[in-house]
C-alpha cells in the first residue's frame, strides 16, 4: 500500500513554486504596460515593474505597497532621498539607485523640451519643467534663469537655498550677472515648500526691486514664478510686476 501511495504521490501534478508565480505576474505586467495607455499600471504596480531590474527574483508588490504607505504618492518615492529609500525593509542601494534613476531622467526629459527654445512661447514646458524639479523640496530654493534677446535659456543659475529675502538675493549682484553672461532678461523662481504657491510680502518686493534695478540697465524682468506642490503662481500673471 505504501508503494501505490508513493506512485500517486508521484502523478499528482506538481504545484508551481513562488518563482514560477513571480515570473507569471512579471510577464503581465510587462504585457500591460507595453500594450496598455498611461494608466496601464497603479503606481504601486509602477513601482513594482521599477524594482524588477534591482531585485531579480521575488515578490516586489509588499516593497512596492510599502513605499507608498510611507512616503504617500509615486512622486515623493521617486523623488526620496536614497537613504530614506533604504529604511524601507527590502530596498537596497540597487532599488534605491534604480528608483532615483527615473526622477532624474523625467527631469532631464522636461529640461529637453525647453533647451533651444524660446521659453516665452514654451512657457507650458517650462512650467512642467520647473514643477518637476521643484516642487518636492524640502527647504526653499532660489533660481534665475537667465534669457537672451531670442527668449532662450542662456543659464540656469542655482542661486541659493533659503528664504527669500534681502538676505538671499541682491538685485544688484543678480543684474550683475546678467550682464556677464550676455543676459538681456531673467526669470526668478522659488519654491514654497509648504506647498502653497501664493506670493509673500517679501517675494513681491524682492521682484519689484530685481525688476528696477534691471530697468536702468536694460535687463528685462518677464516674471517670478513660484513653485507649490499645489500648483504654481506668476507674479505677472497677478499684475505684481
Amino acid at each position: 500500500m505504501l508503494r501505490d501511495l508513493n506512485i500517486f504521490k508521484k502523478n499528482l501534478p506538481s504545484r508551481p513554486t513562488n518563482a514560477h508565480y513571480g515570473h507569471g505576474h512579471r510577464s503581465r505586467l510587462r504585457e500591460r504596460l507595453l500594450s496598455g495607455g498611461p494608466e496601464a499600471l497603479a503606481d504601486y504596480e509602477v513601482l513594482e515593474f521599477l524594482l524588477f531590474a534591482a531585485i531579480k527574483n521575488g515578490d516586489t508588490k509588499p516593497i512596492a505597497k510599502a513605499l507608498l504607505a510611507r512616503f504617500g504618492t509615486l512622486s515623493n518615492v521617486l523623488n526620496a532621498d536614497p537613504k530614506a529609500l533604504q529604511q524601507t525593509p527590502g530596498i537596497g542601494e540597487n532599488s534605491a539607485a534604480a528608483l532615483k534613476s527615473v526622477a532624474v531622467a523625467a527631469r532631464r526629459m522636461a529640461r529637453s523640451e525647453v533647451a533651444d527654445k524660446p521659453v516665452l512661447s514654451s512657457w507650458q514646458a517650462l512650467l512642467d519643467y520647473l514643477v518637476i524639479d521643484m516642487a518636492h523640496l524640502k527647504v526653499e530654493r532660489v533660481r534665475i534663469l537667465y534669457l537672451d534677446t531670442r527668449n532662450q535659456l542662456i543659464d540656469d543659475h542655482h542661486l541659493g537655498d533659503g528664504s527669500i529675502d534681502e538676505a538671499s538675493i541682491h538685485p544688484r549682484e543678480v543684474i550683475k550677472r546678467a550682464m556677464d553672461v550676455g543676459a538681456a532678461a531673467l526669470i526668478l523662481v522659488h519654491n514654497h515648500p509648504s506647498g502653497n504657491a501664493e506670493p509673500s510680502k517679501a517675494d513681491i518686493q524682492i521682484t519689484k526691486r530685481v525688476a528696477e534695478a534691471g530697468r536702468h540697465l536694460g535687463i528685462n524682468v518677464h516674471d517670478h514664478v513660484i513653485i507649490g506642490r499645489e500648483g504654481h503662481v506668476s507674479l505677472r500673471a497677478k499684475g505684481l510686476i
